[in-house]
């Protein structure tokens, strides 16, 4: 894999990723050409093997990408709540919106099962990874019940990839091409979500302040940790 040596090359590749992205979604990995990601690019068909060497190596760099986002959007929810049960609502809330605005993200993965089953364990493991070692420290704190934090992770995981597929998926899957179109998860469905997630974590049940995200406090006082320490209690950023 050659990385990009200066700006004008990462802003190529970026724009790769991003075709592939469209692509992938739209067609499907076996249905999908390099010569259409690099038309959808608006790049030169030589210049896509400047930065990947197949087409597989573009899908698997694609999860990856993917991957790392994500977790970014999750994290940067998560560091506005004060305690593990806000971190858990606001995690949640950044991951549907990235799921809306990148809805290729359920394709791809799913392929990436048979094209690249490497990549998809990677990319949960990832997840689960940064999941886990928040719920352990959350578990130390007292901010949650006495849970496994591998299963719990694993669980929770589930819980949003599900929730996300039904209501932000399912409701436009018939107006176009899989991945095309997203919606939002209605505010019910996410409370009555959250609320789940809650109990089975054995944490408070929010009030009416802490359901808007202004209310800093716990069934167990202030939180002690820092804004900082909650960005990564529920995943990580890094690879």
């Amino acid at each position: 894999m050659n990385e990009p040596r200066t700006k004008r090359g990462e802003q190529t590749k970026a724009k790769l990723l991003a075709a592939a992205e469209a692509v992938f979604a739209e067609q499907g990995y076996q249905a999908a050409s390099i010569s259409r990601i690099t038309e959808r690019a608006r790049v030169a068909q030589g210049t896509f093997y400047l930065y990947f060497s197949s087409k597989l190596d573009l899908f698997e760099q694609l999860v990856d990408d993917l991957n790392r986002r994500v977790r970014k959007a999750m994290s940067d929810g998560a560091a506005r709540g004060a305690n593990r049960a806000e971190a858990e609502r606001e995690g949640f809330r950044e991951f549907f919106a990235f799921t809306a605005e990148h809805p290729a993200l359920y394709r791809v993965v799913r392929e990436a099962e048979y094209v690249s089953p490497g990549a998809m364990r990677r990319h949960y493991e990832r997840i689960v990874e940064g999941y886990r070692d928040g719920l352990t420290r959350a578990r130390a704190a007292g901010e949650i019940g006495d849970v496994d934090p591998e299963v719990a992770a694993w669980a929770l995981m589930g819980v949003g990839e599900m929730i996300g597929m039904r209501y932000v998926l399912w409701p436009t899957g018939d107006d176009g091409a899989f991945g095309s179109g997203a919606t939002p998860v209605p505010d019910d469905v996410f409370d009555e979500m959250v609320a789940f997630v809650q109990r089975a974590l054995g944490t408070a049940a929010p009030t009416a302040a802490a359901a808007t995200g202004h209310d800093p406090t716990t069934q167990h006082g202030t939180s002690q940790h820092s804004t900082t320490e909650r960005a990564t209690a529920h995943v990580k950023e890094d690879s």
